[in-house]
């Protein structure tokens, strides 16, 4: 083999790993649901919110608007401002709506269940209380106290001997610190 060839086989076989992590694969299928449901939310706020609106005023969030420089014409051939100037809050209004049901329905049909079955099997199993580590201190009375013992003459650290805590703690974290 070439190295162009197992350069492109690594590459590849990076560009797999990357892909196949769980954080990738969850976004993508975010994506998707998210643009299915988007479509879905749109048609519940141009189908249900915007007559429920019309009652009061036009049909359409997106014909509302108000003239900040009076008076605003607008042309019947183009549907454009001629004169005045528009300031078009109904797509403001219309976008917020559709935004805020799209929030609403995600936190209580994804968001909320998903963290209570999460909280449940947490519940059920609960991780083991890792030992107390070790402060920066703590180890260094430790060393301070097995010298102090080897100094004196001890050559074994076993419980009972001047450097009993720093073998217990020595002996918690899984060291051998006698000397042979």
């Amino acid at each position: 083999m070439s190295d162009a060839e197992v350069e492109k086989k690594s590459l590849l076989a990076g560009f797999r790993e990357f892909l196949m992590r769980g954080n990738v694969v969850e976004l993508a299928v975010a994506v998707v649901v998210g643009t299915a449901f988007s479509k879905i939310v749109d048609s519940v706020v141009k189908g249900l919110i915007n007559p429920l609106v019309g009652a009061i005023g036009t049909k359409d969030l997106d014909k509302y608007s108000s003239c900040l420089k009076a008076p605003c014409e607008i042309s019947k051939t183009t549907g454009e401002v001629t004169e005045g100037v528009p300031i078009n809050w109904g797509p403001v209004l219309s976008a917020s709506l559709t935004f805020l049901i799209t929030a609403a329905v995600v936190y209580f049909l994804m968001i909320l269940p998903m963290s209570k079955y999460k909280e449940r099997r947490a519940a059920k199993n609960p991780t083991p209380e890792a030992p107390p580590e070790l402060t920066e201190v703590d180890l260094l009375a430790e060393i301070r106290d097995l010298l102090v013992a080897q100094r004196n003459g001890s050559s074994s650290t076993t419980p009972g001997n001047a450097g009993s805590e720093a073998s217990l703690g020595a002996q918690r974290d899984g060291l051998d610190i006698r000397k042979e």
